[in-house]
């Protein structure tokens, strides 16, 4: 029974994880980028501390945990989900959910430069089939001005500080504060330090809050801020190793859903470009789990 229960956290993860990039692009016709941003950060941050803390009775951060906190929440969500909503102005919802998926390859990339880990062979050539699948993908989307090079940078800085903060979180010690309590405080604090930006740069006529901005920031804020991620840290805590393939499908479903709701086109270079990181991230995730590679 519980295969059963993992194999449908995995798929549910999978599906709202890589659903994220449909619903940004969705969210930002109607209102700017750092608008739904804060919104979206507040939201889920405050549902999830009063979970935590009403509902679970779950203990305050206390101490250096504040500043652990506010440390991942200004990696995890500030810079990361900042730096994402930016870039899905100028690339389309299935490259986003490709190179979310990228993530693992990164993490293993930046523990080797500044952990002094090992460089592996295998790191590199995974680095290589990913950035090669990413391109392909993104070719004909670049042809048709779906896709700007631009866009596909802020794209890459946002997945290398998504990579610094998983790292930076799995290098401390929370003395078994909760997740939810972890969570909720990082997405309210990186809400925080992004305020005086979206201040800075609001502008009233170009934000409509119609049926697309509220069903956006909704769904981002739920199912994917909250859900998607207690279902990760699930799969995590039962065995991360069989947790990290569930990426494999991000990118797969991650397209599916953009051309369903957004009817981008798949296209031999979409699929060539998906095999390509498919491979990359089976390539790490089989030496990570101690797996024979053929």
């Amino acid at each position: 029974m519980k295969k059963v229960w993992l194999f449908l956290a995995g798929l549910v993860f999978a599906v709202l994880w890589s659903s994220a990039s449909t619903a940004t692009k969705l969210g930002l016709v109607a209102v700017q980028p750092l608008v739904i941003c804060i919104t979206r950060f507040f939201l889920a941050g405050v549902l999830m501390v009063v979970i935590a803390h009403l509902v679970l009775r779950s203990r305050l951060p206390q101490g250096k945990e504040w500043g652990q906190l506010a440390i991942y929440g200004f990696l995890n969500i500030s810079l990361y989900l900042g730096l994402y909503v930016l870039a899905m102005q100028h690339v389309s919802p299935g490259l986003g959910s490709l190179a979310v998926a990228t993530n693992p390859v990164f993490i293993n990339l930046i523990s080797a430069l500044f952990f002094r880990q090992p460089l592996k062979g295998y790191v590199v050539l995974s680095l290589l089939l990913c950035s090669a699948g990413v391109v392909l993908a993104a070719w004909p989307l670049l042809q048709n001005s779906s896709a700007t090079p631009g866009g596909l940078l802020i794209l890459l800085v946002s997945m290398l500080a998504y990579s610094a903060g998983v790292l930076y979180f799995s290098r401390r010690s929370w003395n078994n504060l909760s997740i939810m309590s972890i969570n909720g405080w990082q997405t309210l604090l990186g809400g925080i330090f992004l305020l005086p930006f979206a201040a800075v740069t609001y502008r009233a006529g170009q934000n409509v809050w119609d049926w697309r901005t509220i069903g956006a920031v909704l769904w981002l804020a739920i199912p994917v801020s909250i859900v998607a991620v207690q279902l990760w840290l699930y799969l995590l805590k039962d065995n991360a190793a069989r947790a990290s393939f569930w990426l494999f499908l991000c990118p797969v479903s991650g397209f599916l859903i953009a051309n369903a709701v957004m009817k981008e086109p798949i296209s031999v270079y979409t699929i060539a470009g998906m095999a390509l990181v498919i491979g990359g991230l089976y390539l790490v995730q089989a030496k990570m789990s101690g797996k024979r590679v053929p």
